[in-house]
Order: C-alpha cells, then structure tokens, then sequence
C-alpha cells in the first residue's frame, strides 16, 4: 500500500518560514517526479513546486525564489522550504507522487500565515 504522508503545517507569521515534508512508504521516490501542490476552496489544486526524477526543479512565479522543493531519496522524503510567506499562500498543500499512469496523493497538510 503505497502512503504519503505530509508534516511540518502550522501557523507562521508573515514573512515566517515553514519547511514541509512528505515521507513515502510502499514506493521508492527516486524514479518518481515529486510535487507540492495547493488548493484554496472553490479553486482547482495547482503546483506550486515540482522536482523530477532527475533533480529537474519547476515552480510557478507566485513562488519561485521563495519556495524550495528538495528530495532525499535515501530517506525517501521530500521537502518543500518555504521563506517570505504571505498571507495568500494560506491552505493545504499535499504531495504528489507520478509515474507514468501511477499517481499518489498524501492526506494534505495546513499551512496558515496571519498575524
């Protein structure tokens, strides 16, 4: 059974940092491309990071230069560092496993940013 399970939400402050992890059980990563990915309520989920097989890093330009996604294949975890965080980037973020026809979603894990 293949589980991805995310950490690492809370509530951070604007312009606070928060580092995100999705640890993987059933699936090995390494031949998996690894997304991060958000969805605010009534809207469709969209990327916000996404790290290929082959170290190939992709993120959109709400977030690039501020959100970092990173993969430990030997701890079969990602990570999604986070810095200058604003009050938009408030939701849920979950990670995406993909391969091929093969996809795997975690439970989502909350993200707040108020002060």
């Amino acid at each position: 059974q293949v589980q991805l399970v995310e950490s690492g939400g809370g509530l951070v402050q604007p312009g606070g940092s928060l580092r995100l992890s999705c640890a993987a059980s059933g699936i090995r990563i390494n031949g998996f491309d690894m997304g991060w990915y958000r969805q605010v309520p009534g809207k469709e989920r969209e990327l916000v990071a996404l790290i290929t097989s082959d170290d190939t890093t992709d993120y959109p330009d709400s977030v690039k230069d501020r959100f970092t996604i990173s993969r430990d294949n030997a701890e079969n975890t990602v990570y999604l560092q986070m810095n200058s965080l604003k009050p938009e980037d408030t939701t849920v973020y979950y990670c995406k496993a993909q391969f091929r026809y093969f996809n795997y979603w975690g439970q989502g894990t909350q993200v707040t940013v108020s002060s």
